[in-house]
């Protein structure tokens, strides 16, 4: 036993005096070498503590931050997972894994186009322009993925006293999210030529698709082995139960994982602790509510004020399919790029008042579809969000005459 702890003492002192090498100037290369020489794997709690440590001895939080990147390079590879415990289908990490498969995915596509542009020809550029606007549409959905992190997991590693490796990450999530705020706007300046493209590439671009990726290393070799050590079923069951309130990040959990010896609440449940929801003309419970939702033959998808998606129906013949990795995302980025600048001019005009409908209609593999989306407001006119509804109006189109006598489909 004392053997062990003697190793992790040298573990850790190495490790620390590699990571401030680091912070004294010394090339990747060389402490990467260093450490390949003197040690093997290092545990990922170890790289947890080190990093605590650091902080407590007085090396400032911003220093930490700009070392992030640094020392996770050095470390890449070196962590050593298999004390790691199993993931349940479902649970929270398992879920935030699965989105960090499509954000692999989005970003390994994306440094590929940006990899080839200079070999684009000057006809095709509007189509790869296109497929990157597309890319970073999908990968701003990172937000999600990162405000779960912040608000419902971060909570509970501070709570234990784990402070200094929530905080340093937080900050390499808000450099993430300027830096794709930025490549965004970028892609949308008009008439952006292919040099412009070619030098934002290598100061914004790729920095950010990287990032991202870099970002899931540090989770899967250190956050999430930590995290799942540190919190118990009960308090992941809670991070769980609120994590759609945030949503999801381009994926759609097909599980809900509920640990051993907790009963999963049903929905009248949850009416019953809340009551009726009563409106001016009526009133009905939760349950209700949702079947009436879920029973029109319309599909319903609501926007807030700060263009959110918070809500859609969940018919049986839905039109457009719809799944919960889009809740909490911009409404924006739910659209093709092609169309954004329709969905701008939308909201402007809804929340200026020019307007207070936008109907389109279109055929849709054989079907006449109507799309038609409505500014809702308070009583006193104030803006509360849009509402989009879209209808088959396919059977009705074809409709003759009267029917009065009772007959079922």
């Amino acid at each position: 036993m004392s053997e062990n702890i003697d190793n992790s003492k040298f573990r850790k002192a190495k490790l620390k005096e590699l990571i401030l090498k680091l912070h004294q100037g010394e090339s990747q290369e060389e402490v990467r070498h260093q450490l390949l020489v003197s040690l093997s794997n290092i545990p990922y709690g170890e790289v947890v503590e080190v990093e605590q440590e650091l902080i407590s001895e007085g090396l400032p939080e911003e220093e930490v931050l700009k070392l992030c990147d640094a020392h996770s390079s050095v470390l890449e590879g070196r962590v050593d997972l298999s004390a790691q415990k199993t993931i349940p289908k479902g649970h929270p990490v398992d879920v935030m894994l699965e989105e960090n498969k499509a954000l692999k995915h989005v970003a390994e596509n994306i440094l590929a186009e940006l990899s080839a542009l200079k070999y684009v020809k000057e006809e095709n550029l509007a189509d790869t322009l296109l497929g990157l606007k597309a890319g970073y549409n999908q990968l701003i959905d990172v937000d999600k993925h990162y405000q779960r992190k912040e608000y419902l997991l971060f909570p509970f590693l501070e709570g234990l006293g784990i402070t200094g490796p929530p905080k340093v990450m937080w900050g390499k999530h808000d450099e993430i999210r300027d830096l794709l705020k930025g490549s965004i706007e970028i892609l949308n300046t008009p008439d952006v030529s292919k040099d412009d493209l070619i030098v934002s590439a290598e100061l914004v671009l790729m920095p950010a698709a990287k990032q991202v990726l870099d970002m899931t290393v540090k989770e899967e070799e250190i956050l999430f082995p930590m995290s799942m050590d540190a919190l118990s079923d009960a308090d992941w069951y809670q991070i769980r139960k609120q994590s759609v309130e945030i949503g999801f990040c381009l994926y759609d959990p097909p599980t809900e994982w509920v640990p051993e010896g907790i009963q999963e609440e049903t929905i009248n449940e949850a009416q019953q602790q809340g009551g009726n929801i009563q409106l001016p003309s009526g009133g009905f419970t939760a349950e209700e509510l949702l079947a009436i939702l879920n029973t029109v033959p319309v599909d319903m998808t609501f926007v807030d004020r700060n263009d959110k998606v918070k809500y859609f129906t969940q018919g049986s013949e839905r039109i457009f399919q719809r799944n919960r990795a889009i809740l909490n995302r911009d409404v924006r980025h739910c659209h093709p790029p092609a169309s954004a600048h329709i969905v701008d001019k939308i909201l402007e005009d809804f929340k200026t008042g020019k307007q207070e409908r936008a109907p389109f209609w279109i055929n849709l593999r054989g079907k006449f579809i109507h799309i038609e989306y409505f500014a809702l407001r308070n009583e006193k006119g104030e803006y509360l969000g849009t509402l989009e509804v879209s209808q088959n109006l396919t059977e009705y189109r074809n409709l003759e005459g009267e029917q009065r006598i009772l007959s079922y489909k």
